[in-house]
């Protein structure tokens, strides 16, 4: 597996196992297929409500704890300074873990106005030893510069939608500048049309992979991380096997000329958007 160094030095995989959606004893089972295959990144949330289901997979795996990088988010309903380290003292006590490698905020909730107070939360829990490193969800570029200018710190991570139609670019243009690593939830389009697409189909079997395959790797030579989500071992597997091929630079920009301006699937613009 390959990896990026974070701006504070924690090292990740060049992509990671998204888990929405996978609850109980079933996602439990998928979580730890997904370990079996390959994957040492596992991406969850509160809200998801299954952190304890990549906590009890993280205990049933052989797969030692320090090799494995484990994401959780805070909820908007949570932003309070406060409220926030309670409940990232309630995600730990969920998932049965001493500590989260990555800890997000989930959506800056700008009508709320209380996400700088949550950074702060974030930056004394690091400073608690409850996460290793922090960082945020669907920030824009305003949301960032205001981080930085109230509290002087930068998050290493920013995970945004972001898929072959909607690329992202000045998004990902501000993460670069600023040290930041761009990370892709909705990687494959969220299972859309998108997989039907004729561009990508043509392009996928020039290279002798599927669309899924060809879209991972289209986003890890973005400079990307990418997080799918598959409950099927193939799949997983599949999704991995991104490392033996390289797009060409013509082929990379065919797939760019995809994005549309505002190619967001379900219209969750981050400017605006509330999520509690």
């Amino acid at each position: 597996m390959e990896t990026y160094t974070l701006s504070d030095g924690l090292t990740v995989p060049k992509i990671g196992f998204g888990t929405y959606k996978l609850n109980g004893a079933q996602g439990v089972q998928v979580i730890d297929s997904a370990i079996d295959r390959g994957y040492r990144l596992l991406d969850t949330a509160f809200n998801y409500e299954n952190e304890g289901a990549v906590g009890e997979a993280v205990r049933r795996t052989t797969v030692p704890r320090t090799d494995l990088i484990i994401s959780s988010k805070l909820p908007g309903r949570h932003h309070t300074y406060h409220e926030a380290i309670a409940t990232i003292e309630e995600s730990l006590y969920r998932a049965g873990l001493d500590y989260y490698d990555l800890y997000l905020i989930h959506w800056p909730n700008p009508k709320e106005d209380h996400y700088v107070e949550a950074w702060q939360a974030l930056i004394d829990a690091q400073k608690f030893g409850l996460v290793r490193s922090i960082g945020v969800s669907n920030f824009l570029p305003a949301h960032l510069d205001r981080l930085a200018q109230e509290t002087g710190v930068l998050p290493v991570i920013n995970q945004v939608e972001l898929h072959p139609y909607f690329n992202q670019a000045d998004q990902r243009d501000y993460d670069t500048a600023h040290g930041i690593l761009t990370q892709a939830w909705s990687p494959l389009g969220r299972a859309s049309e998108l997989l039907k697409n004729p561009t990508l189909k043509k392009l996928a079997t020039t290279y002798d992979k599927n669309v899924g395959q060809l879209i991972l790797r289209w986003e890890t030579q973005l400079g990307v991380l990418p997080i799918p989500k598959s409950s099927t071992p193939g799949r997983q597997a599949g999704n991995l096997a991104i490392f033996d091929f390289e797009i060409s630079a013509a082929d990379m920009a065919t797939i760019n000329g995809l994005s549309q301006a505002d190619g967001r699937l379900k219209a969750q613009d981050p400017a605006v958007y509330q999520e509690f």
